[in-house]
């Protein structure tokens, strides 16, 4: 069976969906594959920036629908407890990807975007269109986003460099009943990596961490490592023996790369953490794969009314990728590594504990300013 579209968009998550709904409000035939049902729960931290607010509302896709949890303020915190806090400067708000995601595919249904539940086998492109086959069927158009996340088999089908180097870094989510401050983001470090734990919708709990594996292998479980890695920090250990885990087991990850990764490869216009992936740490990684889609779907649309060639829509993204996302995420590898080592965090703590306004100018290095909308 052979399927035509103007739009293939491979990957249904943050990125996938609002590219899909943005398109497909615009005429534009679009499909896009997803191997996964909705809804689903997914390793991500559920914090958004406010950022991206002004466009989801655009998108006819206000998501207070949702009963999202206010947040503005953050906390960091040590291995060995010192603690800092700050406001955050645009503020945001916690979604589960259980909920936003399924909320954006009904929109993108709603817009006439075909869903097909398909694993993607191949991808090629030839005489200026794409090629994109699945298990059951293969599939054409002249565009192809790639919204496929951290790290798919798609990414060793095109052969990219990143994916041939072997990562350490692994994370692991849940949600859990209890009682934290409501308007509260916290960042929690440990020995061989960080905890972010914030509310979602429902007064649910949302507990995600990057783990070194040499760290994490030492131990035959979950629980083991939690109670003798995680709970030397004073601070994640109450959250730990005051909550009640609402998942059967956390979700896992593994071989999380925080590598480069070019924002179009063989013609394919990447979207979301499938163009970069930002530390967990820095808490923005869902309004960047929300803001890309914006980027890339605009440039198609004056793609598709002949306004710019397929080489300038190719340069336009990788130049506006750059100018958004580029600095955030080298600020996030420069943060990460600093606040992997026990006594410098020691001390950045305490320097940005002693002089406020320090934290928020971090904050803001890793954040972006509010869309606008034309």
């Amino acid at each position: 069976m052979e399927t035509n579209s103007d739009i293939l968009i491979i990957g249904g998550g943050l990125a996938g969906l609002t590219a899909a709904i943005h398109l497909s409000q615009n005429n534009l035939k679009v499909t896009l594959i997803e191997k996964a049902v909705y809804p689903r729960h997914k390793v991500c931290g559920e914090y958004i920036s406010n950022e991206i607010l002004p466009y989801l509302k655009w998108l006819g896709a206000d998501v207070s629908e949702l009963d999202p949890t206010e947040i503005s303020q953050f906390e960091f915190t040590t291995s060995t407890g010192k603690a800092a806090t700050a406001k955050l400067p645009l503020g945001g708000f916690g979604i589960s990807r259980y909920a936003l995601d399924a909320f954006l595919y009904q929109k993108a249904i709603a817009y006439n975007c075909t869903v097909i539940k398909e694993n993607v086998t191949d991808v090629s492109f030839s005489d200026d269109m794409f090629t994109v086959t699945t298990g059951n069927q293969v599939l054409t158009a002249k565009i192809v986003l790639g919204a496929f996340g951290k790290r798919s088999n798609i990414d060793q089908v095109l052969d990219r460099k990143f994916f041939h180097k072997k990562s350490h870094w692994l994370a692991v989510k849940a949600h859990y009943a209890g009682n934290i401050d409501s308007d509260l983001v916290s960042l929690h470090n440990f020995n061989g990596g960080y905890c972010g734990v914030s509310k979602v919708e429902n007064n649910i709990i949302n507990i995600c961490y990057l783990a070194d594996y040499a760290t994490f292998k030492q131990y035959k479980n979950i629980e083991d490592y939690q109670q003798n890695v995680l709970y030397k920090n004073k601070h994640l250990k109450s959250v730990f023996e005051n909550s009640t885990l609402l998942f059967d087991k956390p979700l896992t990850i593994s071989q999380i790369s925080f590598e480069k990764k070019q924002p179009v490869e063989n013609h394919i216009i990447m979207i979301g953490d499938t163009a970069g992936l930002i530390h967990p740490l820095c808490g923005n990684g869902m309004a960047m794969a929300i803001h890309s889609a914006k980027i890339a779907s605009e440039l198609i649309l004056d793609f598709y009314k002949n306004n710019i060639s397929r080489p300038q829509l190719e340069r336009n993204y990788i130049k506006e990728w750059n100018n958004h996302f580029e600095k955030r995420i080298v600020m996030g590898r420069i943060l990460a590594h600093i606040l992997t080592h026990k006594t410098i965090t020691n001390i950045f703590v305490a320097v940005v504990a002693s002089f406020p306004k320090i934290l928020p100018g971090i904050i803001k290095q890793t954040h972006g300013k509010p869309i606008t909308i034309n």
